[in-house]
């Protein structure tokens, strides 16, 4: 019943006037086609451990390696696995990240760094991107737990809830002042507060039980 409940209360978002709209999901394997998970330095052959802190770069010869595939975005990003995200925290590792493993950063190194470089960035934007936006952050978030829910898995959607979308949708069409329209600029805040409560409420239920 509550991973039903999920599902149904990530795709409110889509239907949304200020949500994020409808896309693939990305999957959390996406670094797994970087390249080995050998434990040693390509370049220079010394041991590299990717689980230090330091998962990028050689110890010995600071020469860029292949993305870790067994790192989540959440683990990426610098993130507790969870619905709620602190945007400007993310936004702050985002381009951290892209700081150091940038491509235009390694215009003169090896063409492998240069090959790394590349899917580094691509990797670290999948992972901003997912995890900015709610929807594909929920989704993401409940397929490392192992539940999955089609794009397209039709449900019923609440008649109050489209009520007000009609409503609000009414007000922001007759809105003739900025007094009007930041009275609808706060029921749109209110309204995503609540879901976004809500949807924390219910992935707490489903997946409390999974980190045990």
């Amino acid at each position: 019943m509550w991973r039903g409940r999920v599902g149904a209360l990530l795709r409110v978002w889509v239907f949304w006037p200020t949500g994020v709209p409808r896309r693939r999901l990305l999957s959390c394997d996406a670094a797994s086609q970087a390249g080995s998970n050998s434990p040693h330095c390509w370049n220079c052959g010394g041991p590299w451990d990717p689980g230090r802190e330091n998962r990028f770069f050689c110890p010995q010869c600071r020469a860029l390696q292949a993305p870790d595939p067994t790192r989540d975005y959440f683990s990426l990003m610098d993130c507790n696995r969870s619905f709620r995200v602190d945007t400007a925290k993310l936004q702050h590792r985002y381009q951290q990240l892209q700081r150091l493993v940038h491509p235009d950063f390694f215009s003169q190194r090896s063409q492998t760094e240069k090959d790394f470089s590349e899917k580094h960035s691509t990797l670290v934007n999948d992972a901003y991107k997912t995890l900015l936006a709610p929807l594909s952050r929920g989704l993401y978030l409940l397929k490392l737990h192992g539940i999955e829910i089609p794009e397209r898995t039709d449900y019923e959607m609440d008649r109050q809830f489209l009520m007000e979308i009609m409503e609000i949708n009414e007000k922001l069409a007759e809105a003739e002042s900025e007094a009007a329209m930041k009275e609808i600029e706060s029921i749109v805040k209110a309204k995503q507060k609540e879901f976004t409560d809500n949807v924390s409420s219910a992935f707490e239920q489903v997946l409390a039980p999974l980190r045990k």
